[in-house]
C-alpha cells in the first residue's frame, strides 16, 4: 500500500497543482480551494494538442503492429525452428540489450539525414518498426512453454512453418502479443529524446514536445504545464485499464514475472 501511494502521490499533485490558479502551486492546502477546470481549456489554445495527440497515436499504432509482428515472427523461429547457429546468433542479439540507447542515435540520426526524412513521419515510425530485442526475447519464451503437441498436429495437418506459426501458435501467444504491444506503446508515447532530435514542425510534432514548448524561456505556467500532463497520462490510464487481465496474464505466463 505504501508503495501504491509513492507512486500515486506525483500524479495526484500534479492533478491538484493542474486545477490551482498561477502563482499559488506552492501553497500548503494540497486541495485548489477553487479548482480551474478552464486550465484544461488553455492547454488546448495554447499549443496544437489535439494534433499532437493524433500524431503520437498513429506513430505508437504503426511501431506497436511492427513490434508484434517482426518480435512475434523471429521468437517463433528461436523458439521452434532448428537452424545452425540458432543459439549464438539469439545470444548475440540479446547482447544489443547492453547498448545505450545514446549509443545509437547518432547513427541512426546520419541514417534518417541520408533518407531525407528529417521532420517527416517516416523518422518516427521506420527506427522501430521491425523489432526489438526484448520484444523477441519475450515471444521466444512464451513460445517455447507452448506445448510441442500444438506444431506436431499442425504438421501432421500439412501445415507450412508460416500456417504453423500464424494459425497455429500465434492465437495462442495472445497473452504475450498484448504484454509486448502495451509496453511498446508506452514507450513510444512518453518516448521524448527521439521526437526531440527528429521533429521540428507542429505539423508532425508529438505530444511530450507539446510539453517542452509551453514552458517558457524565463517563465513557465505550471498549472497549464501540469494539465497538459495529465491529458497526456489519461490515454495510457485506459489502455491499461482495458488491457490489465491480458497483460498481468502475459507477464505470468512469459515468465517475466520473477516465477
Amino acid at each position: 500500500m505504501a508503495v501504491a501511494w509513492c507512486a500515486l502521490a506525483p500524479i495526484l499533485w500534479a492533478v491538484s497543482g493542474s486545477l490551482k490558479p498561477e502563482g499559488t502551486l506552492s501553497d500548503p492546502n494540497p486541495l485548489p480551494t477553487a479548482p480551474r477546470w478552464s486550465t484544461y481549456a488553455e492547454v488546448f489554445s495554447s499549443i496544437p494538442l489535439g494534433r499532437m495527440l493524433l500524431n503520437t497515436t498513429v506513430y505508437a499504432a504503426c511501431v506497436t503492429a511492427g513490434q508484434v509482428f517482426f518480435c512475434s515472427l523471429a521468437g517463433y523461429a528461436f523458439a521452434r525452428l532448428r537452424f545452425p547457429g540458432r543459439e549464438a546468433l539469439f545470444l548475440a542479439y540479446l547482447a544489443t540489450l547492453m547498448v545505450p540507447l545514446t549509443v545509437t542515435v547518432i547513427p541512426q540520426f546520419l541514417l534518417m539525414r541520408a533518407f531525407g526524412w528529417m521532420d517527416t513521419p517516416w523518422a518516427m515510425i521506420v527506427p522501430g518498426l521491425f523489432g526489438s530485442a526484448f520484444g523477441t526475447y519475450l515471444m521466444r519464451q512464451f513460445f517455447r512453454g507452448l506445448p510441442m503437441e500444438l506444431e506436431e498436429a499442425a504438421t501432421l495437418d500439412g501445415c507450412t512453418p508460416w500456417q504453423t506459426y500464424w494459425r497455429v501458435l500465434l492465437p495462442h501467444a495472445r497473452p504475450a502479443v498484448m504484454v509486448l504491444a502495451v509496453l511498446t506503446w508506452i514507450t513510444v508515447w512518453n518516448d521524448f529524446l527521439w521526437p526531440l532530435i527528429m521533429i521540428q514542425r507542429n505539423e508532425y510534432a508529438t505530444a511530450t514536445l507539446g510539453l517542452l514548448r509551453l514552458q517558457g524561456q524565463y517563465t513557465t505556467n505550471w498549472p497549464l504545464l501540469m494539465a497538459a500532463a495529465i491529458l497526456l497520462l489519461l490515454p495510457l490510464l485506459l489502455i491499461y485499464a482495458v488491457a490489465q487481465r491480458s497483460f498481468i496474464r502475459g507477464i505470468a505466463m512469459s515468465g517475466l514475472g520473477g516465477r
